[in-house]
């Protein structure tokens, strides 16, 4: 397979970066590499007037179909931009969730009345959007949801509770996976509602991590509305519409992602040299193997977009989450490790965690969210290996 990128594919990597490099030299230089997991509340008023300019500039929806809005972009050409956004460390994308979770579900499940109200908010950088699928008693186990939603007249009304949930506090609305059928239970009678977020009958509470910081919040539903018309894909049918969402969020994105890691993995050989750490055999050795893990992961992700561009799933697919996740979280650990007794200590008033610190504690979080470790185990089982289901 040739995942070489052609003269036109570095063309159009040449005009991504000028534009980006234009861009975050002006007025956002500010913005530069700020935002990110772990910093996510930093600079939310000029992340916003961001999110505006990217969509001037055409840069959201790249990969939406040109009938939804988009641009039509390759997944090459994708991975390119995502990949010269993360060299270029443009600020933490506030609009992802709608653009590359909700925006292809809403192209590939919608009314033509729902894309039509949905998607231009999204590719003009106006609309934030959150993801409502978690709650207290059902994480991994999505198919558990229990917060229920009945038809009353033209609307919805909406009661429960949603957890882990990015940006609530700031988003315009949510995508919720509800239950509609009272008497349904696991995957049967659950609805993918859109659900507006400033009325009353939403209440959002941030909820404080390990780093201090609270980009994830509780939400809860009390009898809030929505138009009987929000539901995306048919009443009863959210579960297929659910994971339709969770594929697309495994998009050509992580390629971005990766350079992040790699730019995470630089300041640790940079922390071991300078403090001899490298002298040491050991870890030597595992900061070799995590520059190997990092090309694998790479050509991997090239190799399941390919395939992913002919409409193809391959089974080692299913495995990029799990790889990826416990890769990142042996690399916070690596990076404490070097760091060695100093790694327990911050630099001193006003005590804030240094840059290799929030690595180690967000990524621990790597192997929970977007389907736990066990889970993402659990697919490989049944779905790759045709294992039988446990009890």
């Amino acid at each position: 397979m040739d995942l070489r990128f052609s003269a036109d594919d570095e063309a159009f990597r040449a005009e991504v970066r000028g534009w980006l490099d234009t861009q975050l030299a002006g007025e956002f230089r500010h913005l530069r590499g700020q935002g990110g997991p772990g910093h996510e509340h930093e600079h939310l008023d000029g992340r916003r007037a961001w999110e505006r300019v990217l969509g001037a500039a055409g840069w959201i929806g790249l990969g939406w179909p040109r009938a939804a809005g988009g641009q039509g972009a390759s997944l090459l050409r994708q991975v390119i931009f995502h990949e010269e956004y993360a060299r270029a460390r443009g600020p933490g994308r506030l609009g992802h969730i709608g653009e590359h979770l909700l925006g292809p579900t809403v192209a590939a499940f919608g009314t033509d009345a729902q894309r039509a109200r949905v998607l231009p908010p999204i590719a003009r950088g106006e609309a934030l959007w959150c993801q409502g699928y978690s709650e207290p008693g059902a994480g991994s186990d999505l198919a558990g949801v229990q917060t229920r939603a009945e038809l009353v007249g033209r609307q919805w009304r909406i009661t429960g509770q949603k957890i882990w949930t990015s940006h609530a506090h700031i988003a315009d609305a949510c995508f919720v996976l509800c239950r509609t059928d009272p008497a349904s239970s696991r995957h049967q009678g659950l609805s993918y509602l859109l659900v507006p977020m400033r009325q009353a009958g939403v209440t959002v509470r941030p909820i404080q991590q390990l780093t201090g910081t609270s980009e994830f919040c509780e939400v809860f539903f009390d009898d809030a509305r929505t138009d009987a018309d929000q539901v995306v894909g048919e009443i009863g049918g959210g579960w297929r519409v659910a994971m339709a969402t969770l594929t697309f969020e495994r998009g050509a994105s992580t390629l971005g992602q990766q350079i992040g890691f790699a730019a995470e993995l630089d300041a640790i050989i940079a922390a071991a040299r300078a403090r001899g750490a490298d002298r040491d055999a050991v870890i030597r050795q595992r900061l070799a193997d995590a520059w190997i893990g990092l090309q694998v992961m790479r050509w991997n992700a090239l190799r399941m977009l390919a395939h992913g561009e002919r409409g193809e799933l391959p089974r080692e697919a299913l495995m990029t989450k799990l790889s990826w996740a416990t890769w990142h979280r042996t690399l916070g650990e690596l990076a404490m490790d070097v760091l060695g007794p100093d790694a327990e200590v911050t630099d001193g008033a006003p005590y804030q965690l240094t840059t290799l610190q929030q690595t180690f504690l967000f990524s621990r979080a790597d192997t929970i969210y977007a389907g736990s470790n066990e889970i993402q185990k659990n697919i490989i089982a049944t779905r790759a290996l045709g294992l039988p289901r446990g009890a």
